[in-house]
């Protein structure tokens, strides 16, 4: 529970509360885009409020109310907003990419099931965080408050990171490729089990519907006439359920076919599981000579836990891979899934980060259910399904990591123009790839395209509709030249390819008699 805030901390937290209004309330309009002047506004509101609060806190106290829970959230919607409007190389822009990091890494220290090559990419993405803090704190871009803010999360990620990397430095060279193999088994095991759910939930559904479909059948048919009433009550092929062992036309598969899909892709696993646990001599891995190498319980904790989810997803018949206690949940983690893998494809058109936002709140709110890692009920079990909702937990933390790791420099005024000359780019590359013979018609489309881009240029940059220049000037000019070079290209090979044809045909003389003599014999 958070501690009370005091008393002369409640002016401070009643302007950061009127601030996060002001950006949700700018986060809903869609009408128009994010002004880079209405966001360095409100930023500059909080860093005054930020300054204010060192004032009259202790640098070595730590402090958790409902100021500094608000202040988070503040700071993280800011930090998509920077996203935004393309300023990704600012470090208010880092402060979402740190907090979603630090998120998972909590995750991994949790579930303990990560290697080597999973923490590389945090260590890339945290040193590449870090330069762009310093930067801005050597040059004095933003104030001091805002980048001790940002030094003191990149230290907590580092710190979290090193633990893990501490936990992995414990394993003996002869039982690293033994616990990077049970990981990867692991994965696949959750993976298998969030599959059969989200199987067995679509027949439900589907299952559900027809038989919706059938009693409004039976309803209609019954309003016109008696008989026909009685002929709904008989049972029919159409109307009678089949049996398990069948495949429903709407694609519901039987209870035989289920297991028998489930133990074929299960059996390579357990399989694998097996002839791992083989290697073991009275419970333990040895080493070359007979040796017993360090860090026996890792490896052997993460392989007794592999079997147990095999055996979990064995006893699990159509309507227990979740128990109806979680299904709301397990529903709702499917759907912001589903949601932010769309994205996922679809980002470079449709993808406001701010939108990441509610997501984030949404994920958080869950994350909140558990007690000691684990969802319960209402009268506090555990039920079956802990797994799977794990799982989705940790996918959609990572596909939102992801999502803000691939942010670009470039504003979402510029966007449309930059995705749009990406689209020329790849098609004039192919074209060039597989050769020609091209006429000035086949290159005509492109060279509008381009013609349009340029003509929206004031003064060689691009302007925004409030009259400022977007971010991503230079990235778009640079697409843009690379546009008009590969057309020149394709030119020059179209006018080489004239020349030569035009080259053959002087080759032969068309006066020269013995031509004519050579056709005459």
């Amino acid at each position: 529970m958070s501690a009370p805030v005091a008393q002369e901390e409640l002016p401070i937290l009643e302007a950061v509360i009127n601030i996060r209004n002001r950006l949700t309330a700018l986060k809903k309009n869609r009408g128009d885009f994010i002004k880079p002047a209405d966001v360095n506004q409100l930023y500059q509101a909080v860093v005054k409020q930020v300054t204010r609060l060192n004032e009259v806190r202790d640098d070595h106290t730590t402090y958790n109310n409902r100021l500094d829970t608000t202040l988070a959230d503040v700071f993280n919607l800011l930090s998509l907003f920077f996203l935004t409007i393309g300023r990704t190389r600012e470090c208010p822009a880092t402060y979402s990419q740190i907090a979603s990091m630090r998120q998972i890494l909590i995750h991994m220290d949790e579930s303990g099931v990560y290697n080597e090559s999973d923490l590389a990419p945090f260590h890339r993405r945290l040193a590449e965080l870090r330069n762009i803090v310093q930067h801005d704190m050597e040059s004095g871009k933003h104030p001091p408050a805002m980048t001790k803010l940002l030094e003191r999360q990149l230290n907590e990620c580092e710190n979290l990171l090193r633990k893990l990397q501490d936990s992995l430095a414990v394993l003996s060279p002869e039982l690293i490729p033994i616990h990077e193999r049970l990981v990867n088994i692991r994965r696949q095991l959750v993976a298998l089990a969030a599959k059969e759910t989200a199987r067995e939930v679509a027949y439900a559904n589907a299952y559900a519907a027809k038989v919706e479909d059938l009693k409004g059948k039976g309803s209609a048919s019954s309003t016109e006439s008696e008989a026909s009433e009685s002929d709904s009550r008989t049972p029919t092929r159409e109307s009678t359920p089949k049996p398990d062992g069948h495949r429903e036309k709407d694609g519901r598969e039987s209870k035989d076919g289920k297991e028998l899909r489930v133990k074929a892709e299960l059996k390579p696993i357990q399989e694998e599981l097996r002839k791992i646990d083989s290697k073991r001599v009275d419970g333990k891995f040895l080493g070359p000579g007979g040796t017993v190498p360090a860090s026996q319980a890792i490896c052997s904790s993460l392989l007794e836990e592999c079997f147990e989810i095999v055996q979990e997803i064995r006893a699990q018949d159509e309507s227990k891979n979740v128990a109806s206690s979680l299904r709301p949940i397990y529903d709702r983690l499917s759907e912001i899934r589903k949601e932010l893998e769309q994205l996922v494809l679809t980002r470079r058109w449709s993808l406001r980060e701010t939108d990441l936002w509610n997501y984030s709140l949404s994920l958080q709110e869950i994350d909140k259910m558990r007690v000691d890692g684990k969802f319960v009920d209402a009268e506090g079990n555990r039920p079956e399904g802990q797994y799977v909702l794990l799982y989705l937990l940790r996918r959609c933390y990572g596909l939102i990591y992801r999502l803000l790791s691939s942010s670009e420099p470039v504003s979402e005024e510029l966007m449309p123009i930059a995705n749009k000359l990406s689209t020329v780019k790849k098609c004039l590359n192919e074209v060039l790839k597989y050769g020609g013979p091209f006429s000035p018609r086949d290159l005509y489309p492109y060279q509008l395209a381009l013609h349009q881009i340029d003509s929206m240029r004031k003064d060689g940059k691009f302007v925004g509709v409030d009259g400022t220049v977007p971010e991503g000037q230079g990235i778009v000019m640079a697409h843009l030249n690379e546009c008009h070079e590969l057309l020149e290209m394709l030119k020059e090979s179209m006018d080489d390819a004239e020349e030569e044809e035009y080259v053959d045909e002087d080759d032969y003389d068309f006066n020269d008699p013995s031509d004519d003599e050579e056709d005459e014999e």
